[in-house]
């Protein structure tokens, strides 16, 4: 590991006005790109602009966000729902923009739960959690949400194979028991919607990164395995044993017609399916079955390509014509040739089987390898002008090389232990190029200490030369597991300002403020509040009883854009709300003792924003 703060001006452009002038944004002015980069750990996205590393944005995905409310209010708390009851929190990993002709569009972004294994789909109109599917027949949903060219499917792999259906057995038969399963999301090309349309079985293997194929290959997706070994214990170890795993080559294509054909077969699960409605309010579904393919009984569908050692990326290049595998352990970056692959297969190339998957032979599909790039490759993207980038872990660099040759042109370190790296739409058709990121793991020495606890921190390389040039540092929200950036002109213009009050379907909505009433069902209370600046209607509040339930269902009749109204009451055991202009949220409380209880806007809305107040009178 190269160590040390300053080291990142010694290629003459980081820490100088020069690198200074390329990422600077003048005030009042916008970024080129929008990043949004997951979260890791913290279950969320950051968006970020490019290239000034500005956060402009964190948008609760997978975790309870008290800030707004996300998971807190009535309206958004289904979302969390899964078989295992409410789980407020997941780990995101990797984001991914919706795709149009192998191209990123700006309209949604799927990201993955890796613990609880779930696909959330963010509306980029308005940046917020639309919907959230959770993957039965799944442990540990790595592998994920990987799409096809034109957002037909989202596709998911295990990262913990576990029997299937889930039974009580010994793990010590993990051979015997353990399945791994590839799903297919089916994704409404108007709305976005999403619905589980089939799994494919496939053995105990530990699925990690996906790509799609484009162009020629169009039709198939590639899934990187490890622990090939099946081990269940000292993984460390004991799936590092084989010189090669495999990468799953998968005809999608061949499977949908497998499933129109019948062959899949109804198996029962248990999952839930969680969406907004027209009205904002999350709906939570559970569904009971999945149509499920074994390859057994569905030839020429999965093939398993000899990959070493350990592979992490999955990464197909713009021409569709070369898959590279990104082998942790490996002394090579190999690259396997489409077209090779179909030639194989053609003349029955094989080296054995697995659960009747052909293995092809490794010498058979290469295309090249790429000698001496570093240790520890996990992840490549592209520029489109014919050059690879793969982040190597262990020695802490990014690593360029041509595709083609297959040889090294130019390497630059990154501070420190990059894990990902993203350029954007550098996993598409058409890459925009310009940048390259480092996504790394550890800061160390680069920031000012924060105790034991560092920010992670994102790097910002300019690719439009021969040379890498480190340009900017920027601390990250959690870990910066993946990233995805395109133009910004492609969301910008899209972005929804308010809802006007007039569409407003919420059931306990207002429309205006003589509208404001409280109403009373037995110990059920229901407060039809409004807010503008700057009051509260109600805001005295009489008749509420200890141990009543209440529910204040506040509509913000602003319409006009970047006029939300907060909303907290003094002792609620959740969180704030944070009501857009035209929008209806609800929080329940249940008061506890007699008394006078103050509440608040939290959101700094006008001049008179402190005289934005009221009281509830809570009698025995």
């Amino acid at each position: 590991m190269t160590g040390g703060c300053g080291n990142g001006s010694k290629d003459g452009v980081a820490g100088t006005g020069d690198a200074a002038s390329k990422v600077y944004v003048a005030p009042g002015t916008h970024d080129e790109f929008y990043a949004f980069m997951s979260g890791g750990f913290s279950g969320q996205v950051g968006v970020y602009g490019l290239p000034s590393g500005r956060l402009l944005r964190h948008v609760p995905v997978f975790s309870q966000n008290a800030e707004n409310g996300y998971g807190y209010s009535e309206e958004t708390k289904n979302l969390f729902m899964t078989s295992f009851g409410f789980v407020p929190w997941d780990d995101a990993h990797h984001p991914q923009l919706s795709q149009t002709d192998g191209v990123p569009d700006g309209r949604w972004l799927f990201i993955n739960g890796n613990n609880t294994p779930r696909v959330a789909r963010l509306d980029l109109a308005t940046f917020e959690t639309a919907e959230i599917i959770e993957l039965p027949h799944s442990g540990g949903n790595h592998a994920s949400p990987f799409l096809t060219p034109n957002t037909e499917y989202v596709l998911a792999g295990t990262r913990f194979s576990v029997p299937i259906p889930q039974q009580d057995v010994p793990i010590n038969t993990y051979k015997d028991n353990f399945k791994g399963t590839l799903s297919f999301i089916k994704i409404d090309s108007t709305s976005g919607a999403m619905s589980l349309a089939f799994q494919i079985l496939v053995p105990g293997f530990n699925y990690d990164l996906s790509h799609s194929g484009k162009g020629p290959s169009h039709g198939w997706a590639f899934f990187s395995t490890y622990n090939t070994e099946q081990a269940s214990t000292l993984l460390e170890v004991n799936a590092s044993r084989n010189d090669k795993d495999y990468m799953a080559a998968v005809n999608w294509k061949l499977a949908e017609r497998y499933v129109a054909e019948g062959k899949a077969k109804d198996i029962p699960a248990s999952y839930r399916h969680n969406y907004l409605d027209d009205a904002r309010i999350a709906q939570s579904e559970i569904v009971k079955s999945v149509k499920i393919l074994d390859p057994r009984e569905c030839p020429g569908m999965i093939y398993y390509i000899p990959t070493p050692k350990s592979p992490h990326g999955a990464d197909v290049d713009p021409t569709g014509e070369y898959i590279v595998g990104g082998g942790k352990l490996a002394t090579v970056i190999p690259v396997h040739s489409f077209s090779k692959m179909l030639k194989a297969i053609e003349n029955k190339e094989f080296d054995g089987e697995v659960d009747g998957i052909p293995i092809l032979k490794y010498e058979s599909v290469l295309a090249g390898e790429v000698q001496n790039p570093g240790l520890g490759p996990l992840h490549t993207e592209f520029d489109g002008k014919g050059y690879a980038y793969t982040s190597m872990f262990i020695s802490s660099e990014i690593v360029k090389w041509k595709l083609g040759t297959w040889e090294v042109v130019d390497r630059a370190p990154a501070y420190y232990s990059i894990g990902h790296l993203m350029i954007p739409g550098g996993d598409s058709r058409s890459p925009f190029g310009k940048y390259v990121i480092a996504l790394n793991k550890i800061t160390k020495d680069r920031y000012l200490p924060t105790g034991p606890e560092l920010t992670h921190s994102a790097q910002l390389y300019d690719i439009t030369g021969d040379k890498m040039k480190l340009l900017l540092d920027f601390p990250t929200i959690g870990e910066p597991h993946y990233a995805q950036a395109l133009p910004a002109s492609l969301v910008k213009d899209r972005s929804v300002k308010y809802f006007p009050i007039a569409e407003n379907t919420h059931p306990h909505a207002i429309k205006a403020e003589n509208e404001a009433r409280v109403e009373r069902d037995g110990r059920l209370v229901r407060v039809y509040m409004s807010t503008i600046r700057t009051h509260f209607a109600p805001d005295n509040i009489e008749g509420i009883r200890v141990g009543d339930s209440v529910l204040f269902h506040v509509t913000n009749l602003e319409q006009d854009w970047d006029v939300p109204h907060g909303f907290a009451v003094m002792g609620a055991n959740n969180a704030e709300l944070l009501v857009m202009p035209g929008e209806t949220r609800t929080l329940a409380w249940k008061p506890q003792a007699a008394g006078v209880i103050p509440f608040y806007c939290t959101d700094f809305c006008s001049a008179l924003h402190q005289e934005m107040q009221g009281y509830i009178r809570v009698s025995r």
